[in-house]
């Protein structure tokens, strides 16, 4: 087989709401997060500098604020942003449900 397929919502969320995909379609070279958040969820802040891993966050749905080195970057459906590996990074989540797709590599 040439692809592997997996549904997010089939993968136990870490954290109460990351559905790490990784694993389960059998990357080597990126990772895939989908990030349902309840109403108030916060993430915690860290960076990837250890492993080189830049990161591209989508909001699919809903707001939500990204901390990148203590500059709140406040997004609504349809942003993204790219964030190096040596920056930190947190996501807050506003009043209602959210969806965030993460992409990292490598």
């Amino acid at each position: 087989m040439s692809y592997t397929r997996v549904n997010y919502r089939d993968v136990e969320p870490a954290a109460g709401a990351m559905h790490f995909l990784r694993d389960p379609l059998e990357c080597e070279e990126v990772g895939v997060t989908v990030v349902d958040c309840d109403p108030g969820w916060t993430g915690k802040e860290h960076d990837h500098a250890e492993r080189n891993h830049e990161e591209v966050y989508l909001l699919m749905d809903g707001e939500a604020t990204v901390t990148v080195d203590n500059e709140d970057i406040h997004m609504e459906p349809g942003d993204a942003i790219r964030i190096p590996p040596e920056s930190t990074r947190q996501i807050r989540n506003g009043d209602d449900e959210s969806t965030l797709v993460l992409a990292g590599a490598p």
